[in-house]
């Protein structure tokens, strides 16, 4: 059997395997399959980002959905997490949405939802793939009275624009606010401006054409240097980078200088504490989170915990512990209080919010927790033993986190994709921090490479 989800749905290069139209239309027959209820005719929305590949796989997804006898429901270019929105709101079997996030537009990829909004648990894309490598779809078809139809829905991205402005709150407004947004050539290029717009923002846009081609293209949140010199050019309050599909963010502060995910959490969760809906007064981070955000928290006493990397599995820890939020150091943030999934515009508001609140700048409020210099070196390795199974690898870094103490942390730990062992240190001064870093990545190339 092929593995074909990984950990954010399936995802590859465009007209390749597995992202194929005859992939889309068996991953559509599949899923239409598993959603389908007796007693009533099950519907499945399914919407898209902009990439030129998306047209191709929304026709084969629908044309495999339909062939099981459910109907699609396809909204067209609206976020990932405006799917999940969707999907819950209009209570629908399940979502599907079109889209590789924040890889280059050569890629696609198919993520799914459950009836509720939440991804899928690994259980039931196990049975998805399982149905598709049986090879037995075409014994499951229904008869020719039986087929699903396709409908167009105009009105998704307005639903979904009230929906976020919902998360907004009430009594305060934008009003006065210059708010820059660069929307990455991506999903968020009509929602996020019309919600800042509506939410009485004055709002510049920037990467906000897109043509299919240039999703992600040195823009968005993986690359906000255009956005910071247009903040500062404009002389805007703030700006607001989003990722192709909008479930992550980015923000610059009035001076250009940008922020990163974990220190939007630090804001978010001081000003939810504040409130009282920091459910558990818990925040849930990923092993890649700086240390200087576990230093933030404390002297906050707010607790928090640690998981795998990828929004899945702190999603999953959230739910466990009764966190209402959680995040990663990328910009992806679930506010569990006013969506299932990251989003990155609900992200967005909820900073606009807490200046608002705090009344003061972005700058003021990222003083809040201090980034800490961290180095890291990539090492290729031959063999990939459990690292603490190597006498010498467990004694320097025992040794480095010694010295380093409460001021820093190691990591290491072996990529998912590549043949390499990651090194990372972080530590109260760069150089310090380097030189840890290089006397780690020394001994793990000595020791994986002989």
């Amino acid at each position: 059997m092929g593995n074909l989800f990984g950990t954010d749905g399936v995802r590859g290069v465009a007209n390749e395997y597995p992202m194929t139209s005859e992939m889309a239309m068996n991953i559509g027959r599949a899923t239409a399959h598993l959603f389908k209820k007796k007693g009533h005719r099950p519907n499945i929305v399914v919407g898209k980002d902009t990439r030129l590949s998306g047209y191709m796989l929304e026709n084969a997804l629908v044309s495999g959905i339909c062939s099981m006898g459910v109907n699609a429901i396809m909204v067209g270019v609206i976020p990932t997490p405006g799917i999940a929105y969707l999907t819950a709101s209009m209570r629908a079997d399940a979502g599907i949405v079109i889209s590789a996030s924040h890889n280059p537009f050569q890629d696609n990829g198919i993520k799914i939802f459950g009836s509720e909004g939440f991804k899928l648990p690994d259980e039931t894309e196990a049975a998805v793939e399982e149905l598709i490598f049986a090879n037995s779809l075409h014994t499951l078809h229904p008869s020719p009275t039986e087929l699903g139809k396709a409908y167009r829905m105009e009105d998704a991205r307005g639903r979904y624009i009230v929906f976020l402005k919902h998360s907004f709150p009430r009594k305060y407004t934008l009003e006065g606010t210059k708010i820059v947004l660069d929307c990455s050539h991506g999903a968020t290029y009509r929602v996020a401006p019309e919600t800042f717009s509506e939410l009485g923002a004055e709002v510049s846009t920037l990467f906000n054409e897109p043509n299919g081609r240039n999703i992600n293209l040195h823009c968005g949140s993986q690359h906000p240097d255009a956005l910071a010199e247009e903040v500062l050019k404009t002389k805007a309050d703030v700006g607001f980078a989003f990722d192709g599909d909008g479930d992550r963010l980015i923000a610059v502060d009035e001076r250009g200088t940008v922020l990163t995910g974990d220190q939007i959490l630090a804001i978010c969760a001081n000003v939810m504490k504040k409130e009282g809906k920091l459910a558990n007064n818990l925040v849930v981070r990923t092993v890649m989170s700086n240390i200087g955000l576990s230093v933030a928290l404390q002297s906050l006493r707010i607790d928090s915990i640690m998981t795998k990397v990828g929004d899945r599995y702190v999603l999953e820890e959230m739910q466990a512990r009764g966190a209402a939020l959680g995040g990663e150091d990328s910009g992806h943030l679930i506010f569990l209080q006013h969506h299932t999934t990251g989003d990155g515009i609900i992200t967005a508001l909820q900073v606009a919010a807490a200046m608002k609140k705090e009344g003061k700048p972005l700058s003021e409020l990222a003083k809040i927790m201090k980034v800490f210099p961290q180095a890291l070196i990539n090492v290729t390795v031959k063999s990939r033993p459990e690292i603490d199974t190597v006498p010498a690898i467990a004694t320097v870094i025992r040794e480095v986190e010694a010295t380093l103490g409460s001021q820093g942390r190691v990591l290491v730990r072996y990529s998912g994709t590549q043949n390499m062992c990651r090194v990372m240190v972080e530590g109260p001064s760069q150089e310090e921090t380097g030189r840890h870093c290089r006397k780690i990545a020394d001994v793990v190339e000595k020791q994986l490479n002989a």
